[in-house]
């Protein structure tokens, strides 16, 4: 009898299908010679501070070292206290019934970092040794799983993945616990967390908001001219910047009244634009993000609804590349993709017997290929499905495309004795930019197309004005953009030999990224304004206390993904890492428990309800002490934050000033007054109307 641990309930249903194990127990299915259960995620985990018999948040006990770490099961917040998880408790147990009535395991989690970890520590918490191998697929299609059963790898060929991401949860655990209780403890109130990828996350998006919000932005002025030939019209630029705008419209008028402007130079190049190559897991939650605005995490898991239906290879991705061996079913593929009325149009402008190679690296093929679709066409999908899977129908159309081959011509103009320029476009070949028909980038200005013009043609002005410009200050982060940073980290390193070295190395991995980010707003560190990712106060805090400290630096976390990336691979001792992540807790935790955080001064206010006690003021609330009381009011209304002032307005005087800008259930915005009643009871108060309760 062999056990197979799988990932997840609905992939173990699959893979018991397709052995014949139909015959369904209580946490696993039987039949064929084959159990096969399933995990729920993470059901056992590092140990926290207390099973270690240490209490939190205690400046003698840190830095807190694990000497071995301990693996405990899943447990769950109730009430003050975490307990276990029962659910977790029952499931490990079966799987524990499993394995004992079995003589050797098949592993069929997820085939990455995070699978690999998920079952190794249920292995060693149930100290489990009978002999395992390794199911190792990128789609669960019928074919897949019946290649990989085909081909089981052994278990010792993933050590050095289990190795990656025991070190990894090992450093997210002495750098996170220890920085968080030390930052939380120095600033005397309030619960503050840190951590290795996390904290350099949100150093990138405080610096940007600072650097956006301190920018002295600059008028400038320039002037543009209008023209035609050959029936086409077309405009021109003046490279001269006026600050002053008398000037400017002085040197129009002067412009105007000599009404010509002569060719000086005309040049002309071909450029060729290779096609995209295939989504990774980043390069898709980049996309969504700028064309449907889905968050990282919302992609993640509308790709991984996608994979569990057998639509698409696994999501998980950090390549770009197919393996050689898989050249040979593109065809059949994009064949598949006439039976989809959203691609039938796209497949038809495909070059056959022409298809673009770029995609095939064995080299650059990791765990996992790029992102395809499988043999597997849906018929009835979501909204937000749909939209995901064509993107990723249409990426591999347009990677298979020829490269799109464009003229682009640079003109300089003289009028009077002023240069003026433009540029003009013309496409020779649209190869894959024919797929969608978009010849620029959403982020690039169109160009236009231009007549025939040589050196010494006289051009009339047909129209000339002056035009208004600002200097723009660096953009705020969106997701998009954010996702770009992180995946790019080493590449905004300001020491050259450490910026080649770290190049094509980020922070964070593509599965883990949107975890990240989402983790930023769960501890009010972020939020969205719009599509841009702004810091809180509680978040400029953080930045504040951390930022010239080595845990805001990407560098670092880059260098420490790379030794990651050096353990899956062999290359570098896990042991090593550990005890330098362990050397690192302890120096920034004594950095932080020396370092303060600047908090607002908190008015002293008595609760307006009980009248007798101290209210306290959060982050997020404001409430009495006393539980009896129990008077509460939150510090975001309706979308609008509440600052200190607005708190002390209504408890002292019964009204805050004018909240603009707050939005209702529908999304309407609307402006009104918080107001208290005599039973500190609050309502909104619409200017000229009368209180309503909320």
């Amino acid at each position: 009898m062999k056990a197979i641990i799988a990932e997840k309930p609905s992939v173990a249903r699959e893979i018991a299908t397709l052995l014949g194990a139909t015959e369904k127990r209580d946490g696993y299915l039987t039949g064929n010679g084959y159990e096969v259960t399933w995990a729920l995620g993470h059901l056992v985990g590092l140990a926290m501070p207390e099973d270690y018999g240490v209490s939190g948040f205690q400046r003698e006990a840190l830095p807190i070292l694990p000497d071995p770490f301990i693996l405990t099961v899943r447990k769950i917040k109730k009430d003050k206290s975490y307990v276990p998880d029962n659910g977790a408790l029952k499931q490990l147990k079966i799987i524990e019934q499993v394995i004992g009535r079995c003589d050797s395991i098949i592993v069929a989690t997820d085939a990455g970092r995070e699978g690999e970890i998920i079952f190794r520590y249920i292995y060693e918490y149930l100290k489990c040794r009978k002999p395992f191998e390794r199911l190792w697929i990128s789609s669960l299609t019928e074919k897949a799983i019946k290649q990989g059963f085909d081909n089981l790898k052994a278990g010792s060929e993933f050590d050095g993945l289990y190795r990656a991401g025991q070190g990894r949860s090992k450093a997210d655990w002495l750098v996170g616990i220890n920085a968080s209780q030390a930052l939380s403890i120095s600033a005397g109130r309030g619960v503050y967390s840190l951590g290795r990828v996390q904290t350099p996350t949100l150093a990138l998006i405080c610096k940007r908001y600072l650097e956006n919000k301190d920018f002295a932005v600059k008028k400038y002025f320039q002037i543009q001219l209008e023209h035609r030939k050959e029936f086409t019209d077309f405009k021109s630029l003046s490279k001269t910047k006026w600050d002053d705008r008398k000037l400017a419209d002085d040197t129009l008028k002067s412009i105007q009244r000599n009404g010509t402007a002569t060719v000086t130079a005309v040049e002309t190049k071909t450029a060729t634009e290779q096609p995209p190559l295939l989504f990774d897991l980043t390069g898709l939650q980049k996309e969504a993000n700028k064309r449907a605005s889905y968050t990282a995490e919302e992609t993640l898991n509308i790709a991984q609804s996608l994979y569990e239906k057998k639509f698409i290879t696994y999501p998980r991705t950090g390549s770009k590349y197919i393996p050689e061996d898989m050249w040979s079913e593109i065809p059949a593929l994009v064949r598949n993709l006439e039976a989809r009325a959203s691609c039938k149009k796209a497949v038809g402008k495909v070059k056959w017997g022409r298809f673009n190679k770029r995609i095939v690296n064995d080299v650059k093929v990791t765990d996992h290929h790029g992102l395809l679709i499988t043999e597997k066409i849906p018929s009835e999908l979501t909204a937000h499905e749909n939209v995901i899977y064509d993107m990723i129908a249409y990426r591999l159309l347009e990677a298979l495309s020829p490269a799109c081959t464009k003229e682009i011509t640079d003109i300089e103009l003289q009028a009077l004795h002023y240069d003026f320029t433009l540029k003009g476009c013309k496409i020779l070949e649209a190869g894959w930019r024919g797929i969608k028909e978009k010849f620029t980038d959403e982020d690039s200005e169109p160009l236009q197309e231009l007549p025939e013009l040589k050196v010494g043609d006289e051009l009339k002005i047909k129209e000339a004005s002056v035009l208004e410009k600002k200097t723009k200050p660096p953009v705020l982060y969106t997701e998009a953009g954010l996702l770009s940073a992180m995946e790019n980290a080493g590449k905004e390193i300001d020491n050259e030999d450490e910026r080649k070295a770290l190049k094509d190395i980020g922070i964070g991995t593509p599965a883990t990224r949107a975890s990240i980010i989402e983790t930023l707003f769960k501890r009010d560190y972020i939020q969205r304004e719009k599509k841009s990712l702004i810091p809180t106060h509680k978040g400029l805090q953080v930045y504040g206390a951390v930022k010239d400290k080595k845990i805001a630096d990407v560098a670092m976390t880059a260098e420490w993904e790379m030794a990651l990336q050096k353990i899956e691979n062999n290359e570098a001792d896990a042991g090593a890492f550990q005890r330098e992540m362990e050397a690192y807790a302890t120096s920034i935790t004594r950095e932080l428990l020396d370092t303060g955080i600047v908090n607002e001064k908190q008015p002293e206010l008595t609760c307006p309800k009980c009248k007798s006690r101290q209210l306290l003021v959060w982050n997020k609330v404001v409430k009495c002490p006393d539980e009896a009381c129990n008077w509460l009011q939150f510090r975001t209304v309706c979308g609008v934050p509440l600052s200190v002032a607005d708190i002390e307005n209504l408890v002292t005087k019964g009204k805050t000033n004018l909240i603009k800008g707050m939005k209702s259930n529908s999304g309407n915005k609307f402006n009104a007054y918080i107001v208290m009643n005599d039973k500190a009871e609050t309502s909104f108060e619409f200017e000229n109307r009368k209180p309503n309760r909320k």
